[in-house]
């Protein structure tokens, strides 16, 4: 059985997809506002560990807290 990987939802139809695959989902999200005009949104579930490690070194989060300014990755402040 494959992990629920992302979750979309749509607050303008109160539409709500779960998705195995993160490509499916972002692709469900391109065609919903293509279709709609609305602006869903994902829940990211599971990501892996060196996904989220890089993100957090980037500072994607916006919190100073969880950011490693020392990093390569580091984006600076917004």
């Amino acid at each position: 059985m494959t992990a629920t990987r992302a979750t979309v939802t749509c607050p303008d139809c109160d539409r709500r997809e779960a998705f195995d695959e993160l490509g499916a989902a972002r692709s469900f999200i391109e065609r919903h506002r293509d279709e709609t005009g609305h602006e869903a949104t994902w829940e990211l579930h599971r990501l892996d560990a060196g996904v989220e490690r890089a993100g957090r070194e980037a500072g994607v989060c916006g919190r100073s807290e969880c950011t490693a300014t020392d990093s390569p990755l580091y984006l600076g402040d917004p």
